[in-house]
This record gives C-alpha cells, sequence and structure tokens, in this order.
C-alpha cells in the first residue's frame, strides 16, 4: 500500500530510539499516523513542527498498518507562528481540537483547506481570530453538528435574529425570544463572518461554538474533554 500527498503535522511523538510517529492532517486520506524513521535526530526533528506542511508518502504492507511516511519539507510555520504568544496558541489549539475531534483515516477536504487557509493567516495578520472562529463552526458541520443561523426557529423570521438557541443551534429572533432570552446564547455577527475588531463579538461567537464542541460533539467521542489549549487561546484573546 502506498500513497502520496501534502501533509499539515498535527502531533509528534517519539519512537524508540530515533524514529517519531506523527499524525497529518492530508486532503484525502484525513487525520493519518505513520512512522518516521529517525524522526528524532537533529536533522528531522525541527521539520516535524506542528502546523509545518510536508510532502509525505506512506507505505505499509496492509491498509490497516501503522506504515512509515517519507517526507519532504514544504513550509515551516512554527519560527513565524511562535515568535507570537496570541498566534502559537491559535496554533496548539487548532491542531489539538483536529487531533481531537476528527475521525483517523476520513477524508474531510473543506475543513484540510481551510485548516491551511486560517494557518496561512495567523502568519499574514490580526484578522485570524474571526477566520478561527469560522473554522469551528466548519469542524461542527464537517461532522454532523452543523449550525443554522439564517432563521428564527420560532417566527422563521429572517431579521432581527439575536440569539442562538443551546439545545437546537438555530438561531432564534428578538420577537421569538419571549420568556425564554436569559437561556439563550448571544448571535454575535462574528458567526456570520462579520467582525469590526470587538473582542467581545468575537468571544461571544466563541462562546457558541464553544458550547456545542462541549454538549453534541464531545458526547458523541466518549465524552473526552475538548483540548485545554482552546481555553488558553480564549484567555488570551480575553487579555489582549
Amino acid at each position: 500500500m502506498e500513497w502520496r500527498e501534502d501533509g499539515v503535522v498535527l502531533t509528534v511523538r517519539r519512537h524508540g530510539e530515533s524514529a517519531a510517529i506523527i499524525e497529518v492532517l492530508t486532503r484525502d486520506h484525513g487525520r493519518h499516523a505513520g512512522i518516521v524513521r529517525g524522526g528524532a535526530s537533529r536533522k528531522i526533528a525541527p521539520l516535524l513542527q506542528p502546523g509545518a506542511e510536508l510532502d509525505v508518502t506512506w507505505r505499509a504492507r496492509l491498509e490497516d498498518h501503522l506504515g512509515t511516511f517519507s517526507i519532504d519539507p514544504k513550509r515551516a510555520r512554527s519560527a513565524v507562528l511562535m515568535g507570537d504568544r496570541l498566534t502559537l496558541a491559535g496554533l496548539n489549539a487548532m491542531v489539538a481540537m483536529l487531533s481531537f475531534a476528527l475521525p483517523e483515516r476520513e477524508a474531510h477536504p473543506i475543513l484540510y483547506d481551510q485548516t491551511r487557509a486560517v494557518l496561512d493567516m495567523m502568519e499574514e495578520g490580526p484578522f485570524w481570530p474571526l477566520a478561527y472562529l469560522q473554522w469551528e463552526l466548519t469542524l461542527l458541520q464537517e461532522l454532523g453538528f452543523g449550525l443554522d443561523l439564517g432563521r428564527c426557529a420560532v417566527t422563521g423570521a429572517t431579521d432581527d435574529l439575536q440569539f442562538v438557541s443551546p439545545k437546537s443551534g438555530k438561531a432564534v429572533s428578538r420577537k421569538g425570544a419571549g420568556e425564554w432570552v436569559d437561556r439563550l446564547l448571544p448571535l454575535s455577527p462574528t458567526l456570520s463572518g462579520e467582525w469590526n475588531g470587538d473582542r467581545k463579538e468575537l468571544l461571544d461567537g466563541l462562546k457558541v461554538s464553544g458550547h456545542f464542541l462541549t454538549t453534541w460533539l464531545a458526547p458523541a467521542l466518549g465524552n473526552k474533554p475538548i483540548p485545554d489549549s482552546r481555553a488558553r487561546l480564549l484567555d488570551l484573546l480575553g487579555r489582549a
């Protein structure tokens, strides 16, 4: 068995004396693990950093074997992202959430493309936190837990949408909220991709995505806890 593809490094752990087991996110083979011979060496270890893009060739005798990767570096991001505390936190949150949420070897090309786009934005400017929020919504959507924010769940109206139902994941208008308003989540404009730089609006959006990551996705994965790196990112965004 053999295939070749570009992959984004998610996790790295030492294996034996000199090898490493890495997880990469690929477009056509999803989250995929393999052994890199010499991956713990001084020459190769610096290439195997979370967020780095590699040209990987996977080989195994049988499809269900762990297999081995041969690698060629394509793009190293760690030097740029690690120079800023917030972008480093964003990188750590992304790779941890992908490793946490995605089934092994299940292709999610839309999420792969969006992951690379957000990582690119982290290197280019200050607006990547909005892209990260949209990425979390895509993660939910890809795994079958998408939100419906275009129409009020109560009245059917498409205007004056102010809240999100914590149970259904659907939008609720001010009129539709009624006496339940205190139990609803805020419908931040950032959930629709609009942001004027207000950190509270961004955190309100991340509160919504975080609620459904915790109450919908985590139970489907055996109630695994959401990675701590996400909470650290939100904490830094709140203090920035």
